[in-house]
């Protein structure tokens, strides 16, 4: 038996209580005693906390209960040991080359991010074009004003803007439509900055720092985060008084970043216990932190920095973002959830349940794909290949696993486990011939399976036969679970069911689509696996809205004449309309069949994409896996936007992707997905009648 005490943890901060009074005495005679004096104990605990008596659970251990999230109170928290969760992917993570996303898109990751517990979303930069203002106004609209998650929560919107007028009155009228609105305004402070890119004395920079603040205040805002841009390597002196200014002026979160990712953990930790000792009235401000990964450091210095008493932590889904990218929000969260005694009992809000499908919505929207090894979310990130590890695993999973992968959103029988050599096919006759690997990959999993011993498994690898009987040796018989083999013959709910295991809750229509689908590459394979169906997913419900769809496909290629290809769209109000091409080879004809037909009547005129990035990719092994295909496109110079930092403007870019069985048909979707996010941008441009221009980097 083992025992569980559930405690809110910032009752430690209390003075007269000590974390070492809730530390389990290992002796069971000692347990009594010390569950005794606890309940005897007159503890006093800060204002908001609350303490459950302890209770003793079969088959638990000692814990501390999460607190409730605090009331949102903009420069202060009530719980010491909440964290706040910035997350900027909208934003900041938008900014890595390729990765632009719709509005709507933008809108989906905005309710997925409400939905995981984020305190604060930055959802965009409003002055860098209408559509970027239209998508940050949407977002506050509808994220800003409903709870979506189970537990009412409404985040805080938060807009990015330069220290000008004009880009706080931009985000300010994107943002206020929100209940809790943010603007976030910045200004750097390195003298290299200031010299180099402001051409700022300290006394210029400090006075439209203190101004802008003052400014956005006045506008109504009372919420207001400013951030010393490259603070890493700012004078200290020069920069708690500007720090002061600013608090002066109203700003109620001071967020220290490390721009260019140049600070080690230890110099970020005491940069921001510095701070907190030497800035007059930061008392009564958050201190934030956001930390660049050029160095691979970001998540260490997050980390640090929180350690050292910053309460919102400035992150993005999968870690991506300018230049290496950013802390990672998985990252930072598992950690601080694995090490919270170490880390002083920091907590957050975020529901790490819905980690894995927001990793895989903002690849999927952005087109920045996961390295397999990602901490976290990566496709090994639970996979065990070494024998070692293997036996390990087999008699305790926390042999080699510090989290498990169910409290991120995986389900173990599918995405994680052992891995039994680079192996295709494995014969079992009592079951048929499924692979082994799945069986393997589902020890871990659930339900009443088959006994399998070394005598009656038959493989193709001697060496998986010799690995396997070693790890058998000295174990009993392994059971492996049933798993639901999709077939042609599995119908909708099957179909559902395996893709909850995925954490993909759909229904209605997006099922339908997913089924037809799925029908559709059943009729071609005998089986269909899991990477089959992730692909097929994500094809449909991971793309923009409709304006053209592809009907029919025919294209010829070989060596005896020029390809050609013969394309039927579908546009969004019905109309067919075919076309034919020749080409260097079946793909350039069929791209250049699409581009006559939506260049003679697109629903939004515009002007010839020109392909950036073409890749092509296999999902399985075998003639018959499904390949899915990314390409990137871009328009004219009018489609730009303005880069945050360097006030630049940017040539904006849109990715699409597609998955079929053929090749071709495979490139095809992915130039149909990215042509109508270029069309859907320019139409979104013109509604609105006005045209994306280039903003002055110049701050005022």
């Amino acid at each position: 038996m083992a025992f569980s005490l559930a405690i809110s943890s910032n009752c430690f901060s209390s003075t007269n209580i000590r974390r070492q009074d809730f530390v389990l005495p290992r002796s069971r005679l000692l347990l009594n005693s010390w569950l005794s004096s606890l309940s005897s104990r007159s503890f006093s605990f800060p204002t908001g906390s609350t303490v459950h008596k302890p209770r003793i659970l079969a088959g638990g251990s000692l814990r501390c209960s999460l607190p409730s999230r605090p009331d949102y109170v903009p420069n202060r928290i009530s719980d010491p040991n909440y964290v706040r969760i910035f997350d900027t992917t909208l934003r900041d993570g938008e900014q890595s080359p390729g990765a632009t996303m719709t509005s709507n898109e933008k809108l989906v990751v905005a309710r997925h991010l409400s939905r995981l517990g984020v305190d604060i979303i930055e959802a965009g930069f409003p002055a860098s074009s209408p559509d970027d203002l239209d998508a940050v106004r949407s977002i506050a609209i509808e994220v800003g004003n409903h709870p979506i998650g189970d537990d009412g929560h409404i985040p805080v919107i938060c807009g990015l803007a330069r220290c000008n007028k004009r880009d706080i009155d931009a985000a300010w009228e994107a943002v206020r439509h929100a209940k809790k609105p943010r603007v976030h305004t910045f200004i750097a402070t390195s003298e290299i900055h200031m010299k180099h890119k402001l051409r700022k004395t300290r006394e210029e920079v400090v006075s439209i720092a203190r101004d802008m603040v003052a400014y956005a205040k006045s506008l109504g805002c009372r919420d207001i985060e400013f951030s010393p841009e490259d603070a890493g390597r700012s004078d200290r002196e020069f920069l708690y008084h500007l720090l002061a200014e600013v608090i002066k002026a109203g700003a109620t979160t001071l967020n220290i970043p490390d721009t260019v990712g140049y600070t080690l953990p230890s110099e970020f930790g005491q940069l921001i216990s510095d701070i907190k000792a030497n800035t007059p009235g930061i008392e009564n401000v958050i201190i934030s932190t956001h930390c660049q990964n050029d160095l691979g450091l970001a998540t260490a210095n997050t980390l640090a920095g929180a350690y050292a008493g910053a309460r919102q932590l400035e992150v993005t889904v999968n870690g991506i973002g300018e230049r290496a990218g950013n802390a990672s929000l998985e990252e930072v969260v598992i950690a601080m959830k694995c090490r919270q005694e170490l880390l002083g009992g920091l907590c957050t809000g975020i529901n790490t349940k819905h980690i894995v499908m927001a990793s895989k919505m903002v690849a999927e929207y952005t087109g920045l794909h996961l390295q397999p090894h990602k901490a976290i979310v990566g496709a090994n990130a639970f996979a065990h290949e070494s024998g070692i590890h293997q036996d390990g695993m087999l008699k305790h999973k926390g042999t080699y696993e510090i989290i498990s992968p169910e409290d991120i959103g995986l389900a173990r029988a599918n995405e994680s486990g052992i891995v039994l050599g680079k192996l295709r096919w494995l014969n079992m006759p009592h079951v048929g011939s499924p692979s082994l690997l799945e069986f393997w990959e589902s020890r871990c999993g659930f339900g009443q399976g088959y006994r399998c011993t070394p005598s009656n498994l038959i493989l193709e690898d001697q060496k998986a036969v010799t690995k396997l009987k070693a790890v058998m040796a000295n174990s009993e018989d392994i059971i492996f679970p049933k798993r639901l083999t999709l077939d042609l013959h599995s119908g909708r709910h099957a179909l559902r069911c395996r893709l909850l295991e995925f954490g993909y809750d759909i229904d209605g229509k997006e099922l339908d689509d997913v089924f037809k689908r799925f029908k559709e590459v059943a009729e071609k394979k005998k089986r269909i696996s899991d990477e089959d169906l992730e692909a097929l997913i994500s094809d449909e419900i991971f793309q923009p809205p409709v304006i053209w769809s592809l009907e029919e496909l025919q294209a010829t290629c070989g060596t005896l004449g020029l390809s050609t290809a013969t394309v039927k769209l579908i546009a969004s109000d019905g109309e067919e309309r075919i076309a034919c091409s020749i080409g260097t080879g079946p793909v350039d004809a069929a791209y250049k069949a699409i581009d006559s037909i939506v260049e003679v009547c697109c629903v939004a005129p515009t002007v010839p994409a020109v392909l950036k990035e073409y890749a092509l990719n296999a999902v399985t092994e075998g003639i018959d896996a499904i390949a899915t295909t990314r390409v990137v496109i871009s328009g004219d110079d009018s489609h730009t936007s303005t880069h945050a930092l360097t006030g630049q403007a940017m040539h904006r870019t849109f990715s699409g992707s597609g998955a079929a069985m053929d090749v071709v048909v495979s490139s095809v979707r992915a130039y149909i997905s990215a042509l109508n996010k270029m069309l859907g941008f320019v139409s979104a441009m013109k509604a609105s009648k006005e045209t994306p221009k280039n903003i002055s980097s110049s701050v005022e």
